[in-house]
């Protein structure tokens, strides 16, 4: 009852328990609705202008992440639009194209794009790309005709070899699920360790801390129980909520059971409060901890290994990666959950997961002799 009076009595609680995740989660989800993104500018020069450079821009523009909003007079004009953030790129055709494609003389096709923004920068790039191709193809495609080809002889011709893509568990390419799956949880996971360490390190702040002990009898795991199980309940309500909210309004993929995902959120709680209450045992003050809290959950979100894998980091970045609760939930989640294998396949992460619960054992005696014994330093 003291717990939840100072969840109801502190603002801070309110809204770093749930109005700050509820907006990340309608944030994230909102932002990336589309999936992809659509209908990025694209720039023009055309220097021949005939009715086959035309058709390319036309196929350009009816992609459906490209759209051609400017043409240019020169390649420096093109560029200067980029530099203004103006188009993502541009697809050059220089002077007598369609004459040396008539001669079968080769000509070049240049496409430019940048590269500062990367998922722009390689959308793009794999759209010009194929324009470039279809505007070879498509010319060669006629002329062989005109020699009395057939259109099983062009397309091995053309394509001699033809893909058969499958894209496993995500065949729509979403960034929102690629991406809302990693951000949404760490970002989480960070609330509850700066919550976690605050929670403690307000007892010494208000002088409150031998208090709480007493009526607790002295006991440390009694008052660590009393203060955290309010907490665990908001939170996991938040993580199940979330959960309801993606996985069946949103219909991200998923192979996984209903009772993997509850078990995947009730680790993901238990764990996060786990660390965070280690790193206040770790450093018994209120700004060290949350430090060390907000620091390492935002580090976490880089070493999960959904943005770079990480396999292909530096061994010391490997072996580092087990420091980070989220690199387990990811692990857990993408295998468990994403793919459907079964919780043996990822034990290893469970197990990680399961030892930062644990780690408040190892600081116990140095959390209760702080608040025995600690004097607040601003």
């Amino acid at each position: 009852m003291r717990e939840l009076l100072i969840l109801r009595q502190n603002h801070i609680y309110r809204f770093c328990m749930v109005l700050f995740p509820i907006l990340v989660i309608i944030f994230f989800t909102s932002m990336l609705d589309d999936g992809l993104p659509t209908e990025m500018p694209v720039g023009i020069v055309d220097l021949d202008n005939t009715s086959t450079t035309r058709s390319l821009e036309r196929r350009l523009n009816s992609f459906q992440m490209s759209k051609v909003v400017a043409h240019y007079s020169s390649v420096a004009e093109a560029r200067h639009a980029i530099q203004r953030n103006e188009i993502y790129g541009f697809l050059y055709i220089p002077k007598g194209t369609t004459a040396k494609l008539l001669a079968q003389r080769q000509p070049k096709i240049s496409y430019y794009y940048s590269y500062t923004t990367l998922a722009a920068g390689s959308m793009l790039m794999k759209d010009m790309k194929t324009i470039s191709t279809l505007g070879s193809a498509g010319l060669g495609q006629a002329t062989m005709r005109a020699k009395g080809l057939t259109d099983k002889q062009i397309q091995t011709i053309l394509q001699p070899i033809t893909i058969d893509l499958h894209q496993i568990a995500n065949p729509w390419s979403s960034y929102n699920v690629y991406l809302t799956t990693v951000m949404v949880p760490g970002i989480i996971m960070l609330f509850i360790f700066l919550i976690s360490t605050y929670s403690l390190g307000t007892e010494l702040k208000f002088a409150s801390s031998k208090k709480w002990l007493e009526m607790a009898d002295n006991n440390i795991m009694v008052a660590l129980l009393g203060k955290f199980l309010p907490q665990t309940i908001i939170w996991l309500a938040i993580v199940f909520g979330y959960q309801l909210y993606v996985f069946f309004h949103l219909g991200f993929p998923h192979q996984g059971s209903p009772f993997m995902l509850v078990l995947l959120g009730l680790m993901q709680v238990l764990a996060s409060q786990g660390f965070g209450i280690f790193a206040f045992g770790l450093m018994p003050s209120l700004r060290m901890s949350m430090s060390i809290s907000s620091l390492w959950a935002v580090v976490s979100i880089s070493m999960a290994g959904s943005a770079f894998p990480v396999m292909g980091m530096d061994g010391a970045l490997q072996s580092l990666s087990w420091l980070f609760p989220l690199r387990h939930y990811w692990m857990l989640y993408q295998t468990c959950v994403f793919n459907g294998f079964p919780l043996i396949e990822s034990w290893f992460h469970f197990a990680a997961l399961l030892a930062f619960m644990l780690l408040p054992w190892m600081v116990v005696k140095k959390i209760k002799n702080a608040m025995l014994t600690y004097v607040y330093i601003p």
